[in-house]
């Protein structure tokens, strides 16, 4: 992960179940230090901007008034890491903001990694190319992110040479709400690249593997069920017949992930590891 603040994002969603839009609408007020509780009380919803009142993308809606907003304790790691993360934020600030627009578009230049990569899967007529490579993409129909990078650096240089019309600079249509497309697309699946797990991991299944966690712990269905904000109990109920088995390398690779990651201690934007 890039940053202290993604790789808090990804360990308070692993250590709380959290949905998106519930965890990057959390706010510094609704850190509860004192009980060492996070307040679930809205949800951000991304969509599109005619469909919004202001014609804006990212839309807030409270739980509604008869349904008790959800605290969910945290442990003494977490709670550590969240308040020296929010204690230089005024109490309304979004605890998780997107980056700066000059940080959105540029991506890594994937020629560092082409001895690595591989190589594309065959054309019809038996071919392949190097991923990572303009011809992956081109003759290839490679679409991966190294793929597709190595396309965006051509189309870039060709830009900056004058060979094409410059672009319109892109920036990220936001309010400080982080986009679910945008994490997944910039953040997340360079991280999965890099791990090199031989699996996918959806952003989702950090919620997954928190249930899982609970139950294999011996939490209770109706405390999980609490704590996930579950309609019905049947729904808790389905994570009974994913353990041990379906979960268990999910849960083990995230564990072992977080786990190197508080080996390397690393420490940006100021926050301890």
């Amino acid at each position: 992960m890039p940053t202290a603040e993604v790789r808090l994002l990804v360990e308070t969603d692993i250590e709380t179940g959290l949905r998106w839009g519930e965890l990057v609408e959390l706010r510094v007020h609704d850190l509860d230090l004192a009980h060492g509780q996070l307040v679930v009380s809205r949800v951000v919803i991304e969509i599109v901007a005619k469909f919004h009142p202001d014609g804006e993308r990212f839309l807030i809606k409270n739980y509604p008034k008869d349904k008790q907003p959800r605290r969910l304790g945290l442990s003494a790691h977490i709670r550590d890491l969240l308040a020296a993360h929010a204690a230089s934020k005024a109490p309304d600030d979004l605890l998780f903001t997107a980056p700066p627009a000059a940080d959105l578009s540029p991506r890594a230049d994937a020629s560092a990694e082409l001895d690595i990569l591989g190589l594309t899967d065959p054309t019809p007529t038996g071919r392949t190319y190097r991923h990572g490579t303009l011809s992956g993409y081109s003759a290839g129909g490679c679409r991966c992110e190294h793929c597709r990078g190595a396309y965006a650096t051509y189309r870039a240089n060709r830009r900056a040479t004058g060979a094409d019309p410059a672009r319109t600079t892109r920036t990220l249509d936001t309010d400080g709400h982080i986009s679910r497309a945008w994490f997944r697309r910039q953040i997340w699946n360079p991280a999965l690249a890099q791990a090199g797990l031989p699996f996918h991991v959806r952003v989702h299944d950090l919620r997954h593997a928190h249930a899982s966690w609970l139950l294999s712990g011996g939490a209770d269905l109706q405390s999980v069920k609490d704590r996930m904000g579950h309609a019905r109990l049947t729904t808790t109920e389905q994570y009974l017949h994913t353990l041990p088995h379906a979960d268990a390398a999910a849960v083990a690779a995230l564990d072992s992930i977080r786990k190197r990651s508080t080996l390397r201690g690393g420490t940006d934007s100021g926050v301890s590891r």
